[in-house]
């Protein structure tokens, strides 16, 4: 059986800790960011572990990690 493919954007955007969850930065920070207040860029600074509800597909997109 041939091997399958990564997605491109997903291994970009996604890692996986030892546990199997998946770290995803927030969205939200780039787009017009003088509207937003110092909190909530400061608070969408950090990674985020991605929902359970989203790991089948992410596991589909990388599928030898």
């Amino acid at each position: 059986m041939p091997k399958l493919k990564t997605h491109s954007g997903a291994k970009k955007r996604f890692k996986f800790t030892k546990n199997g969850k998946v770290k995803r930065p927030h969205a939200f920070i780039s787009h017009q960011p003088e509207l937003k207040s110092r909190k909530r860029k400061r608070n969408l600074r950090g990674t985020a572990v991605a929902h359970d509800s989203n790991m089948k597909a992410l596991r589909l997109m990388m599928p030898y990690h």
